[in-house]
């Protein structure tokens, strides 16, 4: 299969394995555009730098656009009795309700649910979860990726590497700001 010839089809599918990567967006409940704000965005790093730390995945793409996050990366090994993206929903959803609560407060309604395990609810349920089985498959996402901010109904940067919270200028300088960057080619 040609990598133009890939388009996702179906239903979302959230399931993934370990051992295997993933391209993989979690959005904002109601797709709203609560990743403008840098802190959240700097919490989101946090996460992923745990987890890597931790030997817990591996990050081979990433980019925080103002309503959700795609990630190209590799689940390791089980947090304790936890997925890592169990583990970074939790955690990174706890950290934006606790920065709101001090900062955003008037913006918490927005997020409040009618759920027996919780007052509110930051990420939408059901990320997208794909396989990436191939390393034409993996370039076609991590191109889709770092232009992401480009795109007109964003207009994030002028160019992938210009925007900081994408892999691209790691794949353009070899620099990882965040240090949570492993080159996809280390994978396939």
């Amino acid at each position: 299969m040609a990598t133009r010839d890939f388009n996702y089809k179906g239903h979302r599918n959230s399931y993934t394995e370990l051992n295997q990567p993933y391209f993989w967006t979690i959005t904002v409940n109601d797709w709203r555009h609560l990743l403008e704000i840098e802190r959240h965005k700097m919490i989101i790093i946090d996460s992923l730098q745990w987890l890597c730390r931790q030997h817990l995945i591996k990050v081979y793409g990433f980019v925080i656009m103002p309503n959700h996050i795609h990630l190209l990366w590799n689940q390791l090994k089980m947090n304790g009795k936890e997925f890592p993206k169990n583990s970074f929903e939790k955690f990174t959803a706890k950290c934006i309700l606790r920065n709101m609560q001090l900062h955003h407060r008037a913006n918490l309604r927005k997020y409040i649910v009618s759920a027996c395990d919780r007052h509110y609810n930051i990420w939408q349920r059901d990320p997208l979860a794909v396989l990436m089985y191939s390393r034409e498959i993996a370039l076609q996402k991590l191109n889709y990726i770092h232009n992401n901010p480009l795109q007109t109904h964003w207009t994030l940067s002028d160019t992938p590497a210009a925007y900081r919270f994408s892999s691209a200028n790691f794949y353009e300088t070899g620099n990882d700001e965040f240090g949570i960057l492993t080159h996809y080619m280390g994978f396939f």
